[in-house]
């Protein structure tokens, strides 16, 4: 009998739900066969289902664009993306490795740099890094972490392995996008998980708050612990609000807090000002304090940096963090875990150039046509180039402004991202590329989400995932197939 799924074609990539013979991987079987049970009428009905659940709860995201900002529904498909538990595990591992050697990475940048004394990376890659703070040398965050909470994009190649896209340190978001993505997928199929062993997620808030609450500079039993954020109009506001709800905790503007003459940091309530332990921080740093970095910023605290290098209030992530989500750095990334850890990457980088080094540099130009090119320290996937995408004028500015500033760009192969099943009409599932961000958290203890964020190109072909670039979203499913 012919269903939806026998007509599936994932052509020459890696399918995360459907094998190259047209069968349902292991982990996914449950899923597509429920799925090829439903009508059209059906499934159609749980899409406007998912729709409706969207807008009813009021999820949202900011586009900056040159007419203004404008506030976008979630874009979500509704078939999830499907992990097995096997696969997660080794992952998982990977990732706290790789975070635990970027912490003590960025702590020794902050104190002796022995990792340049001892060759392991160039002093200028740091020296000329838009993200090393001079201003955090000799501070000493607790547990010696500076990247309290990170976003790690990974992509599956054709191989079927996990890769490193990329290292956020600095204000990662999308974890409350992850969360609402599973409280509409339960109430869209909800006979799933009842099914499938599928790994819960919910706990992430209060991992959260664990994470942050062991940052606190008083021993006392509730330290008093913020969400700044920079306001309203911020893109990730609902991300802001959202977590701070979730988690108890207020949620604050710079002009809500204040450093009095004892170096403390103060958070103005009805009752008279009450000090503040913690402050989980979305502003990026050079808003943070205008004493310290920009003094035109109205978003900080005058005096918050004094506050937390006297050692009186905690900020997650540290300022100083973003040196390490350099994407030049990132090249270096396996160097560090050896050097730091004694130990192999479990997770493998993605083959990395970097355009300062001429031989890699003229490589590069001579291949723009099949290579991806990214500056070093933007994000949301602005500033690149996508060569096989690109323009012969596209790729005659970036050998300009590669040529000019080569310490500024890195490029890499352009990867068979893998694909997943998508409903992109009634009835029709095709696929779509996609990559992954699980969150790791890092205290006194460390803790990866049971997935993460999974965010999908909308557009066939498209390699482009980010919401603001037209990517949508999936529930990820991490699931066990073997027996317990």
């Amino acid at each position: 009998m012919e269903t939806m799924s026998s007509n599936y074609q994932s052509g020459d990539f890696f399918d995360e739900l459907i094998d190259a013979k047209q069968q349902a991987r292991p982990p996914a079987q449950q899923l597509l066969g429920y799925l090829d049970s439903l009508s059209e009428d059906e499934l159609e009905t749980r899409r406007l289902m998912a729709e409706a659940t969207i807008q009813e709860m009021g999820i949202s995201f900011t586009v900056y664009t040159e007419e203004g900002n404008i506030d976008r529904a979630w874009p979500f498909d509704i078939i999830p993306r499907i992990i097995s538990a096997a696969d997660w595990r080794i992952a998982e591992q990977g990732l706290k490795q790789r975070l635990t050697a970027l912490n003590l990475f960025i702590d020794d940048l902050y104190h002796d740099q022995n990792v340049i004394k001892d060759g392991i990376i160039p002093e200028h890659v740091i020296k000329d890094s838009k993200n090393f703070r001079p201003e955090c040398i000799g501070i000493s965050p607790a547990h010696g972490v500076w990247a309290h909470i990170c976003g790690t994009d990974l992509v599956r190649a054709e191989d079927g392995e996990f890769y490193v896209l990329e290292d956020n340190l600095r204000v990662p978001s999308g974890v409350s996008y992850m969360l609402e993505n599973r409280a509409i997928t339960k109430r869209v199929l909800p006979e799933l998980f009842e099914k499938d062993r599928i790994q819960p997620i919910g706990s992430y808030p209060s991992q959260l708050f664990d994470t942050l609450a062991s940052l606190s500079p008083r021993d006392i039993e509730e330290p008093e612990i913020v969400v700044l954020t920079p306001g309203i109009y911020n893109s990730a506001y609902f991300e802001h609000a959202f977590l701070a709800q979730q988690m108890g905790t207020e949620l604050v503007e710079g002009s809500d807090l204040f450093v009095d003459s004892d170096d403390c940091v103060y958070m103005k309530t009805i009752n008279g000002p009450e000090r503040v332990d913690v402050i989980y921080r979305r502003i990026d740093d050079l808003f943070l304090d205008p004493e310290a970095f920009d003094s035109e910023s109205v978003l900080g605290v005058p005096g918050l940096m004094r506050a937390w290098r006297k050692g009186n209030v905690a900020l997650a992530n540290a300022p100083g963090a973003g040196v390490a989500d350099d994407k030049v750095v990132y090249a270096y990334v396996p160097d560090i875990i050896r050097y730091y850890l004694k130990e192999e990457p479990i997770l493998k980088n993605v083959k990395t150039y970097l355009c300062e080094e001429p031989d890699q540099r003229a490589y590069v130009l001579e291949n723009l046509d099949k290579l991806v090119v990214k500056p070093a320290n933007e994000s949301g996937g602005y500033g690149m180039l996508v060569g096989p995408h690109s323009t012969k004028k596209e790729q005659a500015l970036f050998a300009e402004l590669i040529t000019k500033h080569p310490r500024n760009y890195i490029a890499q192969p352009t990867l068979k991202l893998s694909t997943a099943p998508t409903l992109i009409s009634k009835g029709s599932l095709e696929p779509r590329h996609l990559d992954l961000r699980p969150f790791i958290l890092q205290g006194k203890d460390i803790y990866v989400t049971a997935g993460g964020l999974t965010r999908v190109a909308m557009k066939k072909g498209s390699l482009v995932v980010n919401s603001s670039q037209g990517g949508g979203s999936k529930d990820t499913w991490i699931v066990e197939t073997e027996e317990l």
